[in-house]
């Protein structure tokens, strides 16, 4: 599982490093590059909520594996790109085969793990989503700067099919799932899934995603340009910081356990806002410091939201809520990879900061405002559904 997560996000935001070698390749603006971020997202907002269907089908198992390796042809397909939008299109379908791997396997996880072990079995694969997320920006970065963007694609499709071959290997089926009550009618579901407390939650997933996109699609702009004028293999060693933020989350869990969902968004989102700040200070040192703070608080928050999601909605309603929830949260990630591009043109990086630390606030605030009553519909899960981010 934990290998079905890397390969996952191996490929999902591997274009960020690369983005000024786009810019320059290509002729076009730091927006334009920056769709190459935002496209796979979108792409996973519009499969998520049918991709469980699918599976229930067809098995969980199958899913993954055949998505795994469906995922290898457009990652090597976007090697030949000879435009803009034709990556941007490479990497749209390269974000359809995402759900399959990522949706399916948190459902696979609750299949065959039962009890304390879900918690663990959870953790492994939200920590390798983190790891896949890293290594992929570093494979891109170094192939990119030795050789060529487009050898950057053929080295991800190589090791995505490594992995799918692997996974077809030694990933077993999952033990049936129990047999589940008899769904609400489908006028009840629907006002469980928009009451005013969840559409708040689902703005907060928005939210968060958009922060951690926002803050390291643009950073590359900021860091490849003076003072700093790092290439695109010392911009890919930037995401290191993630594997801080993979650290710190499941310590972060404790806390979320004893003070609620609540407080540790609000804390997590006011730590967001410090590290924005962080990184105007024109020392690598204090970026890199920044960036860490940033993506330790935008896990922590997906984590607190996440919590409260599955403790707010009936038993019933879990998987519908986490469908609606998962796509809100990578349409965030969409928006926060074109959204900032405005910002960048009016005032460049600080600009990019003060709208981040905008969308901090009003996470706050509707949190605050939407989860002051204790949840009580729902159960707690052992961990957050995923990250990566």
């Amino acid at each position: 599982m934990g290998l079905a997560g890397v390969c996952a996000f191996v490929n999902f935001y591997a274009t960020q490093p690369l983005l000024p070698l786009f810019a320059e390749a290509f002729g076009v603006t730091k927006g334009e590059a920056a769709r190459t971020v935002s496209a796979p997202p979108v792409a996973v907002a519009l499969a998520s909520p049918w991709i469980g269907a699918l599976a229930g089908r067809v098995g969980k198992r199958r899913v993954i594996v055949v998505s795994l390796f469906l995922l290898v042809v457009p990652t090597v397909l976007a090697a030949t790109a000879s435009g803009i939008w034709t990556l941007v299109g490479w990497r749209f379908l390269q974000g359809l085969a995402v759900p399959g791997i990522y949706a399916v396997s948190i459902s696979y996880v609750s299949e065959a793990w039962h009890g304390r072990d879900v918690g663990l079995a959870l953790s492994t694969l939200v920590s390798s989503n983190v790891v896949g997320g890293f290594l992929g920006r570093v494979v891109a970065a170094f192939a990119a700067e030795r050789l060529s963007w487009r050898a950057a694609f053929v080295a991800l499709g190589v090791l995505t099919l490594a992995g799918a071959l692997a996974v077809a290997r030694w990933l077993p089926e999952a033990r049936t799932a129990p047999a589940r009550a008899v769904p609400a009618p489908l006028g009840s579901r629907l006002r469980d899934l928009a009451r005013p407390r969840l559409l708040a939650t689902y703005a907060v997933g928005f939210n968060v995603l958009f922060t951690l996109v926002a803050t390291f699609t643009y950073v590359t702009f900021y860091l490849s340009a003076p003072p700093f004028g790092l290439g695109p293999v010392a911009l890919s060693w930037m995401f290191v910081v993630y594997l801080f933020g993979a650290l710190v989350t499941p310590l972060a869990g404790r806390f979320l356990d004893r003070v609620g969902s609540r407080r540790t968004l609000t804390v997590a989102a006011g730590c967001g806002i410090l590290a924005g700040g962080l990184t105007l200070v024109p020392r690598l040192w204090a970026v890199a410091v920044g960036l860490a703070v940033a993506c330790s608080a935008a896990f922590v928050s997906q984590a607190a939201s996440t919590n409260f999601l599955h403790r707010a909605v009936p038993r019933e309603a879990h998987p519908a809520a986490s469908g609606v929830y998962v796509a809100a949260y990578y349409l965030g990630g969409s928006a926060g990879g074109v959204a900032p591009a405005l910002a960048w043109h009016a005032g460049g990086w600080p600009a990019c900061v003060a709208l981040v630390v905008l969308v901090q606030v009003v996470t706050m605030a509707l949190a605050l405002w939407a989860w002051a009553a204790p949840p009580t519909a729902g159960r707690p899960l052992g961990s957050a559904p995923g990250l990566d981010t």
